[in-house]
């Protein structure tokens, strides 16, 4: 239950994580302006994008959970300490959040995707025409959002270090789901027609301070329940 929870909430602020609904809708506004007349592409070309970041970011949960079961065994007097360090982290990404809701600016530390990389990656995404493109772009994006989406997933893959690899494995498959699941559902909302990948980006734009509120928020919360011990 208590893994579960975290899960759960970390896996939910990170899929609200306004720079990675920016790459998708840059993808599907690429994607439609190539292909303005084969509108299934939108479809395909938004799950190749999706399936590139849950490859991409499940690799790296494997590596990071690799990482602190070996950095656990050398310092294994200290690794008793582990959850207090990633429970501080939790609530320090939180505030930084909540820093953003009040006072914000874009490409915020450790909440945002540097303002020195979104250039280059909007080069990388505009450039995208097709549903093998949107693939390859997203391998590379998710390279560029480390910066601003990695703090929850850090914090959930070290708590993963004491279970089995089979076990983490599992747990972090789930996790990507449901850090997938907006994006799912914004590509689905474009290929029918409820939505445009423009009014989507505008929607992000308007409430983005409430976005960081929520995050902040969750943060927080569960920084102080793992350091009382109670998740």
């Amino acid at each position: 239950m208590i893994t579960w929870i975290k899960l759960i909430s970390l896996a939910f602020v990170n899929s609200i994580n306004p720079c990675a609904l920016a790459a998708l809708v840059m993808v599907l506004v690429s994607v439609l302006l190539g292909n303005e007349e084969k509108r299934h592409k939108v479809l395909v070309g938004g799950f190749a994008f999706i399936l590139a970041v849950f490859i991409g970011y499940f690799l790296y949960g494997v590596v990071i959970v690799q990482l602190f079961k070996s950095f656990a065994q050398i310092m294994s007097s200290i690794a008793p300490y582990i959850r207090y360090a990633l429970a501080i982290l939790a609530i320090l990404l939180g505030l930084l959040n909540i820093k953003d809701y009040i006072n914000y600016k874009p490409g915020g530390l450790a909440t945002e995707m540097p303002l020195i990389f979104r250039p280059r990656v909007k080069i990388i995404l505009k450039s995208v025409s097709s549903p093998k493109g949107a693939f390859t772009a997203g391998i590379f994006v998710t390279l560029f959002l480390l910066p601003c989406t990695m703090g929850p997933y850090i914090i959930f893959s070290g708590g993963l270090s004491e279970f089995s690899l089979y076990k983490a494995i599992i747990y972090l498959m789930i996790y990507n789901i449901i850090f997938i699941l907006p994006m799912i559902a914004i590509t689905f909302a474009v290929y029918f027609g409820m939505s445009s990948a423009e009014k989507v980006g505008e929607w992000r734009d308007r409430n983005i301070r409430i976005i960081h509120l929520i995050a902040g928020l969750v943060l927080v919360i569960l920084g102080i329940l793992m350091l009382t011990g109670l998740v």
